[in-house]
């Protein structure tokens, strides 16, 4: 039904309308057919689907991860241990994807042999990496008996070093990716160097020892400090 309101507005158009040259003419359906007849007629051959799919309002960027992304950010961590007449002494050195390098050094103030000043080394360095928050680690030391028995290549028979082979094997849980590899002596120079010096010194266990800072001078001092040269071009 027809509302009598609409009807009554559309009378009064039509009577105003009456006295031009106009007709008012209501307004007949169209078929849904014929509108698809219409555009199926004038049919693009380069059509393209239009994508409806919106992006998420919370989604800032996308991109695509190469599964070797996360070696860039592996960590090295070098280890050596000794123990002789001198002392028991151990030492680390975490080496960040930038070259940065933290030192870690250690007196032992218990008896122990030297493959177990090795492992605590590399404890000792594997605990610091989990401080560091390191999750993909390669380790290099240059104790082939601890490397290839981490590698589960070597049997551990010593009953002294089980349970430091136990330990460790816990500590891999922290990480995403560890490997150890062998490294020779005369390639793990500065590890070694902290391990003679741990067990030279004579620290009071009292007192607070600050880290080692090392830096590399290429320049002479005297010449590293002339800022330009004089006109007799004598400096």
């Amino acid at each position: 039904m027809e509302s009598t309101a609409l009807n009554g507005r559309m009378a009064r158009w039509q009577i105003l309308l009456s006295e031009f040259d106009i007709v008012y003419v209501s307004q007949k359906a169209i078929k849904g057919s014929a509108i698809a007849d219409f555009l199926a007629s004038r049919a693009l051959e380069d059509y393209k689907p239009l994508n409806f799919d919106f992006p998420n309002e919370d989604l800032m960027y996308v991109a695509v991860t190469e599964e070797n992304s996360q070696m860039d950010q592996v960590w090295k961590l070098n280890f050596d241990g000794a123990s002789n007449a001198v002392g028991n002494r151990i030492e680390a050195i975490l080496v960040s994807p930038s070259r940065d390098h933290f030192l870690i050094a250690s007196k032992l103030d218990f008896d122990c042999t030297n493959n177990m000043a090795e492992y605590e080394a590399c404890i000792m360095g594997i605990r610091a990496a989990i401080e560091h928050k390191i999750k993909v680690l390669k380790v290099y030391g240059d104790s082939a008996l601890v490397i290839y028995q981490l590698k589960e290549e070597w049997e551990t028979k010593d009953p002294k070093l089980i349970s430091y082979r136990k330990m460790v094997l816990e500590l891999m849980d922290e990480f995403d990716d560890i490997t150890f590899c062998y490294l020779p002596r005369d390639e793990n120079q500065m590890a070694d160097a902290l391990a003679t010096l741990a067990s030279m010194i004579q620290v009071n266990r009292f007192e607070d020892m600050k880290p080692i800072q090392m830096s590399i001078s290429e320049t002479l001092t005297h010449c590293y400090n002339v800022e330009e040269e004089e006109k007799d071009d004598y400096p």
